[in-house]
């Protein structure tokens, strides 16, 4: 290894890697929407960190789960471009989701390992993974794999689909708010919200199917909605895109 190289990571990671590899992010920078969004995915809380600010910093919009559990919480509210993935965690495993999110036919998958046998690599990409790099590895390795797999993706999405609401238009794909040409910054909670109402735009929505992008808090529902009709709605007192369904839920009218 030559020049400035980043430390590898691995399960044994330390405070003063993460200093090495980050001497200059003090806080987490406001995400640039346009920014492919990456889903990672490992039950190490010091790598999963390391991971979120390295491809933070490398260009990536990213969120981070602990187990498959958080990772289907994530996938059912926000649409991502790919998945960087643990294999060996509690519960379901990285192959077991990878087999499952192949059989849905949904984004592209990464495993990270620390089984490296080839016979470890080959049972990753049978069971649907479009790549594999085993653990300890070179952060700047992982970052050219995920450049390389997003290259592969067509331009256009043809599954692509805006709902439009007054001056509003919300990228079902992406889960993205814009106002004219301008994003309207959403939480992952409100952002989560929108997605299920805009799927099923002009349905009506209950409550406790709601709540699955709020953990399965039905009273935050509520409080969720109030919030996110104040950046949709001329006059949140009387909404006219984001209805109240009474004794069922909510409902989004697009134009």
């Amino acid at each position: 290894m030559t020049g400035a190289a980043s430390p590898p990571c691995h399960r044994t990671s330390t405070d003063s890697d993460i200093r090495r590899i980050f001497p200059r992010v003090t806080s987490a920078p406001d995400p640039d929407l346009s920014e492919p969004h990456l889903l990672v995915v490992d039950d190490d809380a010091r790598l999963r960190e390391l991971l979120r600010r390295y491809l933070s910093d490398s260009g990536f919009r990213v969120t981070a789960a602990a187990d498959a559990s958080e990772a289907r919480s994530s996938l059912a509210s926000f649409a991502f471009d790919l998945v960087v993935l643990d294999v060996m965690m509690p519960g379901e495993s990285g192959l077991e989701l990878t087999r499952a999110l192949r059989a849905e036919g949904r984004v592209p998958v990464l495993l990270l390992t620390a089984m490296a046998e080839p016979e470890d690599r080959i049972n990753g990409l049978e069971q649907g993974a479009d790549d594999y790099l085993s653990k300890p590895f070179e952060p700047r390795e992982l970052v050219l794999r995920i450049r390389n797999l997003l290259q592969r993706r067509p331009a256009t999405d043809p599954g692509s689909k805006d709902i439009r609401f007054g001056g509003c238009r919300f990228d079902v794909v992406r889960g993205e708010l814009y106002s004219g040409g301008d994003v309207v910054h959403l939480t992952a909670a409100e952002a989560g919200l929108l997605s299920m109402l805009a799927q099923k735009a002009g349905q009506a929505v209950s409550r406790e199917e709601l709540s699955i992008s709020l953990s399965g808090n039905i009273r935050n529902v509520d409080v969720q909605m109030t919030r996110l009709r104040r950046k949709i709605e001329r006059d949140p007192r009387f909404p006219r895109y984001l209805q109240t369904v009474r004794g069922t839920g909510y409902i989004l009218k697009p134009d």
